[in-house]
């Protein structure tokens, strides 16, 4: 049987690569005096990870991280996927396949470390998980309709039965009765529906593994990767957290947001 480590026995790796069509060389933009992937790397070292690590596609962002104190590795530029960089750092690093990796995007400098501290430790207590993941309640309409905030159900035990950009678990009597078509609710359903926070824990074992099964329909169709890992029978922990996260940074605008929010 699988033990369970200790509640600090996992590390944060954090993405990061130049290549961004939306905010160029975004893991260097300036938030408050530090680089951003510094910032997302300062807040991953307040959680109880034993190790924070950058995995990265430039020696810009591993130069970056090394002037302010941030261990950094150099991976591979033709990565496909986050994933993909996650498993060369993994090897890198030459961890055991029980060791449980946080994988925190290299775009959330708000990012709560008590978040990354309770999905790290509820993949430690689910060793039928593979991974695990967190989803926050919905509490405006527009999100739920919202194709660009994903939503995820879940089963009893907060396992994920499906992640998706529709509006899920559809509420049958919730359209308008002018809409009978379904495509406009006019309220949100209860129990809340739940948006799911890309932020993940793995067994570095399995992330190994990951990038090497066929990519998944559903994956493809929705645009989301983590519907692999259910679509070939890997089980998803979710945990909910009442609150959403701070925003992440994808446009120009996001990151005047996140400076503002700092104060920078």
């Amino acid at each position: 049987m699988r033990q369970a480590p200790n509640s600090n026995d996992f590390i944060v790796l954090i993405p990061a690569r130049m290549a961004s069509s939306r905010l160029p060389n975004k893991p260097l933009a300036d938030i408050a005096g530090l680089p951003m992937v510094v910032r997302v790397a300062q807040r991953a070292m307040l959680s109880q990870a034993r190790q924070v690590v950058v995995a990265a596609d430039d020696d810009r962002i591993v130069a970056a991280c090394s002037a302010h104190g941030v261990q950094a590795l150099l991976t591979r530029q033709d990565h496909v996927s986050g994933s993909d960089r996650l498993a060369e750092a993994c090897q890198l690093l030459g961890l055991s396949d029980e060791a449980v990796v946080v994988n925190v995007q290299g775009d959330e400098p708000l990012m709560e470390p008590s978040l990354i501290d309770q999905v790290a430790q509820l993949l430690s207590e689910r060793p039928e998980a593979s991974m695990s993941t967190a989803a926050h309640p919905i509490s405006q309409l527009a999100d739920f309709c919202n194709p660009n905030v994903v939503k995820v159900v879940t089963d009893a035990r907060q396992m994920a039965l499906y992640f998706s950009r529709a509006p899920i678990a559809w509420w049958r009597d919730g359209q308008s009765a002018a809409d009978p078509g379904g495509a406009q609710f006019t309220e949100l359903p209860s129990p809340a529906p739940l948006r799911h926070v890309g932020i993940y824990a793995y067994r570095a074992g399995f992330l190994a593994q990951f990038p090497q099964l066929p990519p998944a329909p559903i994956e493809q169709l929705e645009s989301l990767e983590q519907l692999r890992a259910l679509w070939h029978g890997h089980r998803i922990a979710v945990h909910t957290t009442e609150h959403a996260p701070g925003p992440g940074v994808d446009t120009p605008e996001d990151l005047q947001r996140v400076r503002a929010l700092l104060g920078a």
